[in-house]
């Protein structure tokens, strides 16, 4: 089908999760898939942001209908409870997993004493999957739920060697190209994982391109003069946050949309959603590498793989 991100298909009856949905892209993928007519779930560690998200989705979407999950992706006792919640919900069609701080220190660490980085974006998300799965598999009505994960252009950009998993960069920056760099390896490894059992699961890797503040519509407590304003050199060629969700909301929504699609802006930087291919580098390592990663993640997340 055509897609048009400022038109998307009628999402009544579906339900979608969306972790750090009290700002930025986050915000802005919920807000457009309620405006779709889907029930969204608010995943963020901030309970009165997540009431402030709430009240501008309904500002601009009256009929939206919305929930809310605490999760703090720092700790792994919050990812297990959180999941808790996402597994009793009676729908879950795709959740994005898009939330994690944005401070790129290399000496911070998680409640779990994880770098805080590789721990917040990466091993939070395989302990939030391998928690969900075995609820998912065992309804026999459960909607085929889409994993989507939140990349970074970096990942081509900065290639960064990842055999080693818990060896942290030198700089707070190139922590955060390793962890999403691990982020899509292990995405494709379990959309492998997925297709090998027969699973009706997808696993959907996605890259907002640039979003900046500078050029993000106002939602109130969301991007206003209540916010911390954040400049970037980027602006002139970049978009806002609203179009920069553009990419995870079609992972999650498109019905053409199959397990080891990645999407990103056309323009690389900004524009319509498309697929492109992956870096074979994290799409199709070797089968042992990509196991090493697989098993050393899913030990740093407390859980047992489901898969």
């Amino acid at each position: 089908m055509i897609w048009d991100p400022r038109h998307l298909p009628d999402l009544t009856g579906r339900a979608y999760a969306v972790t750090g949905a009290t700002g930025g892209i986050g915000y802005f993928a919920a807000e457009q898939l309620a405006a779709a007519g889907a029930e969204v779930v608010l995943a963020s560690r901030s309970d009165g942001k997540l009431r402030v998200a709430s009240e501008a989705i309904r500002e601009h979407v009256p009929t939206a209908v919305t929930s809310h999950v605490r999760i703090d992706l720092t700790s792994l006792d919050s990812v297990a409870d959180a999941a808790q919640h996402l597994a009793a919900l009676p729908r879950l069609d795709g959740i994005f997993l898009n939330g994690g701080p944005m401070q790129f220190s290399r000496t911070a660490l998680t409640a779990d004493g994880l770098p805080l980085i590789l721990g917040a974006h990466t091993v939070a998300n395989v302990a939030l999957i391998s928690h969900l799965l075995p609820s998912l598999r065992s309804r026999d009505d459960a909607a085929a739920t889409r994993f989507v994960h939140a990349s970074t252009g970096f990942v081509q950009r900065f290639p960064t060697r990842f055999d080693d998993v818990e060896k942290t960069p030198r700089t707070g920056i190139g922590a955060y190209v390793k962890a999403k760099t691990l982020t899509e390896v292990y995405a494709f490894e379990l959309h492998r994982r997925l297709r090998q059992q027969g699973l009706p699961f997808a696993s959907i890797v996605t890259r907002p391109g640039v979003g900046v503040d500078a050029k993000t519509p106002r939602r109130a407590g969301i991007r206003d003069e209540t916010v911390p304003y954040r400049r970037n050199p980027y602006t002139p060629w970049a978009q806002g946050k609203d179009a920069a969700a553009w990419s995870g909301v079609r992972a999650l929504a498109d019905p053409d949309a199959r397990s080891g699609d990645y999407f990103a802006p056309a323009g690389g930087v900004r524009g319509e959603p498309i697929t492109v291919a992956p870096d074979p580098r994290t799409a199709a390592p070797t089968p042992e590498l990509a196991s090493r990663v697989w098993d050393r993640l899913s030990e740093l997340s407390g859980v047992a793989s489901p898969l």
